[in-house]
């Protein structure tokens, strides 16, 4: 286990009381470690609602090359023009379709789990099945964030839901709404002491004993939809007990003490950017290994100056105005993205190595533009998956190949072995070098 040994320079002093730039960087006067073998691999997936701006008429190109092949050569189109300083950091893949989605106002749902399809019903997504196998030692195995809305359902660009996660039933799992919520999870609050920790649980537990209730006898007197009912209930509980034991093993480890104060409501951009810097935190000091992050929508083009809502914007069609918004938000998510890769290269772990080059990430949507759900934007940077080259725009020879398959191999590289994600075929070969 490596050492950190801290001098008379606190780290509240390194870091900014701002919205931005929370994560360190690697000082050698701070931290003294050994170095280990590999750093840990980290997945995140990053979804931002409805999908982006594509071509006028089939003239010129807007967020979506045309054409295979590194970018060096085939350049950047317009609405990835602020990644360009990452183009040998980035992988753009089409003709991926999620074919368990069906839903052109569904948004985000079913994103990361591939939603149903034929005889296979909703289940985890692949963020969840990471966090049992990369994940299962850190404080958070997984740390799934969201961003609150002014408009509910499909207005506001992801649809149903409460993130981009699923559990093993395929129900939506209420994300971290916030940046104070994410804040006050991470870091040492008041009565966050062991004994106070204890207590907690304990009396949590009581709770649990209360409602438990004798499944098999009461199980044999019910129709057979009671009964799948029932199993649902104990299935929940079952998941909480889990939840507590967890809470449990770590109840003598104290967290993070927090380095800034507590943050203010800072909707739009700077709210992104925040929960950004405090996921590289969670990164950096290995309180979490996986994580997603349904980006907030409607605050993002607010922000912007644009007054229509998420939905109305997605049907940008032949309007200039509503197509010049649409390819302002899609400039705005790439700086935002193209920031956060930045953040990733800068920031180095308690060992020296850039959290960018164990890294997986991912970023995309379950819509192309509009309500199209055929060849999906998928973009994905990071030096963790070792045999995915980057700088390249690939077209897939398969139109609709399975948005399974690419979570698949991405689970694959990150080290968790599965042979298959849910209706998967096989992972996508042409993705690898």
């Amino acid at each position: 286990m490596s050492t950190i040994v801290t001098d008379p320079i606190s780290r509240r002093s390194l870091l900014r009381k701002g919205a931005f730039c929370l994560a360190l960087p690697f000082l050698d006067s701070v931290v003294r470690a050994a170095p280990t073998a590999t750093a840990p691999k980290r997945l995140i997936f990053l979804g931002g609602g409805y999908g982006f701006t594509d071509s006028y008429r089939n003239e010129g190109e807007s967020f979506f090359p045309r054409e295979a092949g590194r970018f060096s050569d085939i350049g950047m189109a317009k609405g990835l023009k602020p990644m360009e300083r990452h183009q040998e950091d980035l992988t753009m893949v089409s003709n991926l379709t999620n074919l368990g989605v069906n839903n052109p106002h569904g948004g985000s749902w079913g994103y990361l789990n591939c939603g149903q399809y034929r005889n296979h019903e909703p289940a985890f997504s692949c963020d969840q099945l990471a966090a049992q196998s990369i994940g299962k030692d850190t404080r958070f195995p997984s740390l799934v964030l969201t961003g609150r809305e002014p408009i509910p359902g499909q207005g506001a660009g992801h649809g149903a839901g409460y993130s981009l996660s699923a559990d093993a039933r395929g129900r939506s799992i209420p994300g971290i709404p916030s940046p104070l919520h994410l804040y006050r999870t991470l870091f040492a609050q008041k009565g966050d002491s062991a004994e106070q920790l204890s207590a907690r649980l304990d009396n949590r537990q009581s709770i649990l004993d209360l409602v438990r209730i004798d499944g098999s006898t009461v199980r044999r007197k019910l129709a057979h939809e009671d009964q799948l009912k029932l199993d649902e209930y104990f299935t929940s509980i079952r998941e909480i007990e889990l939840g507590l034991q967890r809470e449990a093993q770590w109840a003598d480890v104290p967290k993070m003490k927090a380095p800034f104060a507590e943050p203010k409501a800072t909707p739009g951009e700077k709210e992104i950017r925040l929960m950004l810097d405090m996921l590289i935190l969670a990164l950096q000091t290995d309180m979490t290994r996986v994580t997603s992050y349904r980006l907030p929508v409607c605050s993002l083009i607010t922000s912007l100056g644009v007054t229509l809502s998420p939905h109305s914007l997605s049907h940008y069609g032949f309007m200039p105005d509503r197509r010049a918004a649409s390819e302002k938000r899609d400039q705005k998510l790439m700086e935002l993205f193209a920031w956060f890769l930045d953040r990733l290269k800068e920031t180095k772990d308690a060992e020296g190595r850039r959290l960018y080059d164990s890294a997986i990430v991912s970023f995309g949507s379950n819509l192309r533009t509009g309500h199209g759900l055929q060849s999906i934007p998928a973009l994905l940077s990071g030096g963790g998956a070792e045999r995915i080259p980057h700088g390249r725009h690939l077209i897939l020879p398969k139109e609709d190949t399975s948005l399974a398959n690419y979570w698949l191999t991405l689970l694959q590289q990150a080290g968790v072995e599965t042979p298959r994600f849910h209706y998967s075929t096989g992972e996508v070969s042409e993705l690898l070098g």
